[in-house]
């Protein structure tokens, strides 16, 4: 048995974009080259996942915003929400980070977890995308899983610094998946959706302040949702050198943020996915290794 747990990662996560573009999209790529120099991925290297087809798309997704992601005809009032670039590129890197968390998931129920190097692309809805966010890619997921009966019931933890509105939206009206969003109170986006949980944090919040809310509400939350499967977005954005963040969190933080989730989950036994969520930062090298904190985590605390 592997003393590592997968860890998915595709070339295609990087899409090109317009040269001066504020989406750090090279940071992809630098994870996995963070990751590999470490040997997080153990010797039998990344999972790759398929491009997610079409009817699972479906399943989260309006056909027609499908179609037009694909077929590179979205309006442009929908390409301006998204805030990237309708080309066959960014709609490739969409199928490939979406394929790459519904790969994370199935390999989460074998081996207890699993940490894709994108994904966590919350503010995409059923009708369009928004903010960077193109396919929700947990959102996707899940209901693959439940089609599947892999699963009856899931739980997504999003402490991406940003409210997970799409996802909140998405399930909105189905109890199988409960979605809880620790998030900026002050931050985008400024008309929030409704979560079946949500925590708003005051700006500044700082490591102490922040753990305690989390230790405060995980645990009874497990317990009463009983899920077969946790989606965790690991935003590093709440970070307090993240250009897009308004919280006070330090890397520690971060991998004390980590542990706790993903530890949570398997003291539990319950099978739990990793996704990177958002951080944005000047510094490519930096952020690459504040968003590698997850996957190091992971394999700290894998012993299957």
């Amino acid at each position: 048995m592997s003393s590592s747990p997968p860890v998915i990662h595709h070339p295609a996560f990087r899409a090109e974009m317009p040269a001066g573009h504020r989406f750090p999209m090279d940071k992809f790529s630098r994870l996995a080259t963070v990751l590999e120099g470490e040997g997080v991925p153990g010797p039998d290297g990344f999972a790759r996942p398929e491009f997610i087809d079409v009817d699972t798309l479906r399943l989260a997704h309006a056909e027609d915003y499908v179609r037009g992601v694909i077929e590179l005809s979205l309006p442009a009032d929908v390409v301006r929400r998204i805030g990237m670039p309708n080309t066959d590129s960014v709609a490739t890197r969409a199928r490939a980070a979406t394929g790459g968390t519904l790969l994370a998931a199935r390999l989460a129920l074998e081996h207890g977890i699993a940490c894709n190097t994108a994904g966590g692309s919350h503010h995409a809805s059923a009708e369009s995308g928004a903010g960077f966010c193109v396919f929700n890619d947990v959102a996707v997921a899940a209901r693959r899983l439940l089609a599947e009966g892999a699963i009856g019931q899931a739980l997504v933890v999003d402490l991406d610094v940003h409210q997970g509105d799409g996802t909140a939206r998405i399930f909105e009206d189905d109890p199988s998946v409960f979605t809880f969003s620790m998030h900026a109170e002050k931050n985008f986006p400024h008309r929030k959706a409704t979560s079946d949980l949500d925590v708003e944090l005051a700006d500044g919040t700082d490591d102490r302040t922040y753990l305690e809310k989390l230790e405060a509400i995980l645990p009874a939350l497990l317990g009463s949702v009983r899920p077969d499967i946790v989606f965790f977005n690991a935003g590093v954005d709440p970070h307090a050198d993240d250009k897009l963040g308004r919280l006070s969190l330090t890397d520690d933080g971060l991998g004390r943020r980590e542990a706790y989730v993903l530890g949570a989950c398997l003291s539990l036994e319950i099978p739990v996915v990793g996704v990177i969520g958002g951080g944005y930062d000047a510094d490519i090298d930096r952020l690459a290794a504040r968003h590698a904190i997850l996957h190091r985590t992971a394999k700290s605390l894998y012993s299957r």
